[in-house]
C-alpha cells in the first residue's frame, strides 16, 4: 500500500514538471490524480474553478495520458465565438448555408475525430447549441449547418467553466441533461486563496521567469511580504499573481520586496461586488448586460459626480446670499442609486426643500448630467477604457465589465471599436 502511494506521488510530480504546474496543496494533487486516473477512459470530464486558476492544463493532461494522445487536440473558447457563428465553428457548414458561406467547412468536431476537444467556458453556449452538443455526447452524431446528412465523430469531450451551472440550470440558461452528460467525472481546481504557501512557490517561479525574460535580477520577498501575499484573497487567482509579479519585476529598482512595496500593486478588495450583489439580494433578480455596464460606469463616475455637486453647491451658496442672510446648510448628500431606480430620477442636488431655490439655479446642471449619462456613449467609453486597460485582451476586459465575451464581442462590433 505504501508503494502505491509513493508511485502516485512520483507520477503526480512528473505531471507537474511536464505541464508546468506549481504547488503542493492536497486539493491540487487530488485534481491531478483524478485527471490521470480518468485519462485512459472515454468518460466526459467537467473541470470547474474560478477564472485564472489554470483549468486549461487539465484537458491537456487527460489528452496526453489517453489512448488518443496521437490524435488531434483542439481547444475552443466557447465564450469568444459569436452566437450567430458558433454552430458553424463547432459542427461545420455546407456551401451556401448562409450569407458568406462560400465553401464547405468541416468544423471542430469533424477535425477532432479520433482525438480530444476541450470546450472552455461551456456555460456560455446558447441553448440551441447545447442541444446539438448533447446529441454528440449521446450518440456521436451531428449535422452540419445547412445540411440534412447525419455525420459521425469519435471525440473525447472535456469541458470547463467558471460559471455556477446549477444556478444557470435554475435560471433556464443551461440544460440539465447536458450538465449530467458533461459532469460524468468532475474535477474541481482550488482557488489560489485556498492554496496557502503555494502562492510563494508560484511567485518565486514567475519572478525567476521574468528575470530571465528581461535579463535582470529576480525580485525576492521579505518574510513579512510573504505573509501579505498569502493573506491576500487573489480574486484573479494565478493569472493575477503572474501579472503582478511581472509588474513588480519591471518597475521596482529595489529587488527586495517589502510589504509596503507589495501593497502598492495589490488592488484593494471590497466585500460588495456590484452589480452581481444586487441580483442576489433581490431574490434572484438579474440584469441585462447593458444595464450591468451602466451601473458599473455610474459607480466609476462617482468622484466626477461628487465634484459636480460641490460646484453646484458653491454656485447655489453664492446666489443664496441674495435670498436669505442665514441660509441652512445646502451641502448635497451622496446620491443613492438602487438597481430599480431609473437614471432620470437620480437626484444629484438633494437640496433642503424648505429653502426656495430658483429653477434656473439647477436646470442647467440637470441637463448637463442627463446628457453626459447617455447610455450609448457611456457604454462605448467604458468598453474602450476596459480594452485599453487590458491591452486589447477581451477575456480580461469582459471579466472587468461583468459581461460575457460574446456580449463584449457584439458591443465591439456595434461601436466599431476593433
Amino acid at each position: 500500500m505504501i508503494l502505491m502511494q509513493d508511485m502516485t506521488k512520483t507520477e503526480i510530480q512528473q505531471v507537474k514538471l511536464r505541464f508546468g504546474i506549481i504547488g503542493n496543496v492536497e486539493t491540487l494533487n487530488r485534481a491531478i490524480d483524478v485527471a490521470i486516473q480518468v485519462a485512459p477512459t472515454d468518460l466526459s470530464v467537467l473541470i470547474t474553478g474560478e477564472s485564472g486558476v489554470g483549468k486549461e492544463s487539465f484537458p491537456q493532461i487527460i489528452h496526453q495520458y489517453s489512448r488518443r494522445k496521437h490524435g488531434q487536440y483542439i481547444a475552443v473558447n466557447c465564450g469568444a465565438i459569436p452566437e450567430g457563428t458558433i454552430d458553424s465553428e463547432l459542427f461545420g457548414h455546407e456551401k451556401g448555408a448562409f450569407t458568406g458561406a462560400i465553401g464547405e467547412r468541416k468544423g471542430y468536431f469533424g477535425e477532432a475525430n479520433g482525438g480530444t476537444i476541450f470546450l472552455d467556458e461551456v456555460g456560455e453556449l446558447p441553448l440551441p447549441t447545447q442541444a446539438r452538443l448533447l446529441r454528440v455526447l449521446e450518440s456521436g452524431e451531428f449535422i452540419k449547418v445547412g445540411s440534412s446528412k447525419v455525420e459521425k465523430t469519435d471525440v473525447r469531450i472535456v469541458a470547463a467553466t467558471n460559471v455556477n451551472l446549477s444556478q444557470a440550470i435554475a435560471d433556464g440558461k443551461f440544460r440539465e441533461d447536458l450538465y449530467y452528460r458533461l459532469n460524468t467525472v468532475p474535477i474541481q481546481i482550488p482557488p489560489l486563496r485556498e492554496r496557502g504557501e503555494d502562492v510563494i512557490l508560484l511567485f518565486r517561479k514567475f519572478a525567476a521567469d521574468f528575470a530571465e525574460k528581461y535579463r535582470m535580477p529576480a525580485i525576492q520577498l521579505t518574510e513579512d511580504a510573504k505573509q501579505v501575499l498569502i493573506a491576500y484573497p487573489w480574486p484573479g487567482n494565478v493569472r493575477q499573481l503572474k501579472n503582478i509579479t511581472e509588474q513588480i519585476s519591471i518597475i521596482e529598482h529595489n529587488r527586495e520586496i517589502t510589504p509596503e512595496i507589495l501593497r502598492i500593486y495589490l488592488p484593494e478588495q471590497t466585500e460588495q461586488r456590484l452589480p452581481a450583489l444586487w441580483g442576489k439580494k433581490g431574490g434572484g433578480q438579474s440584469f441585462e448586460s447593458e444595464r450591468e455596464i451602466l451601473y458599473q460606469v455610474l459607480f466609476d463616475m462617482r468622484k466626477d459626480m461628487t465634484d459636480l455637486k460641490k460646484l453646484v453647491h458653491e454656485i447655489m451658496s453664492e446666489r443664496s446670499t441674495h435670498h436669505a442672510p442665514s441660509a441652512p446648510n445646502y451641502y448635497p448628500a451622496t446620491p443613492v442609486i438602487t438597481p430599480a431606480q431609473p437614471i432620470s430620477t437620480i437626484n444629484l442636488n438633494p437640496v433642503n426643500s424648505s429653502k426656495p431655490v430658483d429653477d434656473d439655479d439647477i436646470q442647467d446642471t440637470e441637463e448637463y448630467v442627463e446628457e453626459s449619462l447617455s447610455l450609448d456613449k457611456v457604454e462605448k467609453e467604458v468598453i474602450r477604457k476596459a480594452l485599453d486597460k487590458h491591452k486589447g485582451k477581451r477575456k480580461s476586459a469582459a471579466k472587468d465589465l461583468n459581461i460575457s465575451e460574446r456580449t463584449l464581442y457584439r458591443k465591439i462590433k456595434e461601436y466599431d471599436l476593433d
